[in-house]
């Protein structure tokens, strides 16, 4: 079931068609990741979905019924632009940030304690916004983002500006909020992180839905019938057949055996190959190559600015 659901959402500014009859379905419960380019028009969907900015055209459903005003209380949001109050006192604003989506300033209080604890940012309570780190700020923006416990959370380049153990931490906190029940909108660059968390991805360019669907069926609606072969044995003969039945990418010796990377055609098999090459060698393991989430997106985006370019 679809927990928010998109549909024909169009968007203008002046000349420039921002958002193109976009289609989306966020599954309940799951982590979806919106991907696309700079100026695909991903940061315009998310401030439809928020209610910053309203569609010139299209209709957006939350959890079964038309999307209202009040429904903005259900959703926590990150921007990618941060934006706390540089002068404001951290734990003062915090509180300030909680009471705005409603909660009192006892449940603030408690959950912010806990929270600052976890991330070991409680002696910055009476600092400064503008004497925290990047880093620090992003922290104390992510817990106001998620205090209120939202059934919908955007998270628009979370990772950005941490460093490795940060970011690690920050991917864990995110899972572990799946785990409790909220649904995620992931709007991310970073490809590696969309393969880690993603259970769900769509992709826009130039204001329109490119791919949509399970990110692991995605990566098979884009696979290239690439195979990894690793052998111990006569490499020679091997590799002779390889070239001779298939299409030979490459073969090299990785530590104590022979990797051999082999393009079938469509009407070929995975046994075809084993096979072939069976009584030559000793096979030690043989994998499907699914293209990466990066190289998807390399590929749809080039495939749609082709076009263009002929023109």
């Amino acid at each position: 079931m679809a927990f928010l659901e998109a549909r024909g959402i169009v968007k203008r500014f002046a000349n420039h068609l921002a958002l193109d009859k976009v289609d989306i379905d966020v599954p309940e419960n799951s982590i979806y990741g919106l991907l696309g380019p700079n100026g695909a028009g991903k940061t315009t969907l998310i401030r439809i979905i928020n209610r910053i900015t309203g569609p010139d055209e299209g209709t957006l459903t939350l959890d079964g019924h038309p999307f209202k005003a009040t429904d903005i209380k259900k959703i926590g949001y990150l921007p990618e632009e941060r934006g706390l109050y540089k002068k404001m006192k951290v734990g003062e604003q915090a509180i300030y940030l909680a009471r705005l989506k409603g909660m009192s300033r006892s449940d603030a209080l408690k959950k912010l304690k806990y929270w600052f604890e976890k991330f070991e940012i409680q002696p910055w309570w009476d600092k400064k916004v503008e004497e925290l780190s990047k880093g620090m700020a992003q922290k104390v923006q992510f817990i106001v983002t998620i205090l209120h416990e939202p059934s919908l959370l955007i998270f628009d380049e979370p990772f950005s500006g941490f460093d490795p153990i940060n970011a690690t931490l920050l991917k864990e906190e995110i899972l572990d909020l799946k785990k409790k029940g909220a649904t995620i909108i992931f709007s991310t660059h970073n490809m590696s992180s969309v393969e880690e968390i993603c259970d769900h991805i769509s992709l826009i360019n130039n204001g329109k839905t490119m791919i949509e669907g399970p990110t692991h069926k995605v990566r098979l609606d884009y696979r290239e019938n690439l195979i990894n072969l690793d052998f111990s044995g006569d490499q020679n003969k091997v590799e002779n057949i390889l070239k001779e039945k298939f299409h030979l990418q490459s073969i090299r010796p990785v530590n104590n055996h022979i990797s051999a990377q082999v393009k079938m055609n469509e009407e070929q098999s995975l046994n075809q190959v084993l096979s072939s090459v069976i009584d030559h060698c000793s096979i030690h393991s043989c994998q499907e190559l699914l293209p990466s989430m990066n190289d998807v997106f390399i590929q749809v985006v080039n495939q749609q600015k082709q076009p263009t370019q002929k023109s």
